[in-house]
């Protein structure tokens, strides 16, 4: 029973809880990234490359040609779809570019809010307290 107790434990600290909040969001956003990348980004980059597919760009191991990658995947040739890896590359840099935009706007607004703090103001020194404390104590005549 230690064990399930222990594992119950290490479940509810605020790390994994916060860990796991994150985990959902970045799924969430991942959602919004993609759909930023497809039905925005790459179309507008399709018009810059003449409406190329990257998604369709391959080559065949065994030498012959194929009209399309269906046709290639139809005949079951060996193929490699390095249209896949330039999109997941763009991909990528877009959702780092998205990731670096966030984390500068949250930068930003950490510093604003940490801007308007004003430093307390300064009282006397632990000497001066002495002195008048002397100075008092001479007052009375009282002597140190």
């Amino acid at each position: 029973m230690a064990f399930f107790k222990d594992f119950k434990t290490f479940l509810m600290k605020g790390d994994i809880i916060a860990l796991a909040t994150a985990v959902v969001m970045g799924a969430a956003f991942n959602k919004i990234i993609a759909s930023v990348v497809a039905d925005v980004l790459m179309p507008i980059i399709g018009v810059f490359t003449g409406g190329t597919d990257f998604s369709q760009k391959f080559f065949s191991l065994d030498g012959e040609y194929y009209e399309t990658l269906d046709a290639a995947k139809e005949a079951e040739a060996a193929i490699v779809t390095y249209g896949n890896l330039l999109q997941a590359i763009i991909y990528f840099v877009i959702v780092a570019f998205f990731i670096f935009l966030l984390l500068r706007a949250y930068e930003k607004t950490k510093t604003k809010k940490e801007a308007p703090k004003v430093a307390a103001p300064k009282g006397p020194s632990q000497e001066e307290l002495l002195v008048e404390i002397r100075d008092e104590l001479r007052k009375q005549n009282i002597t140190p």
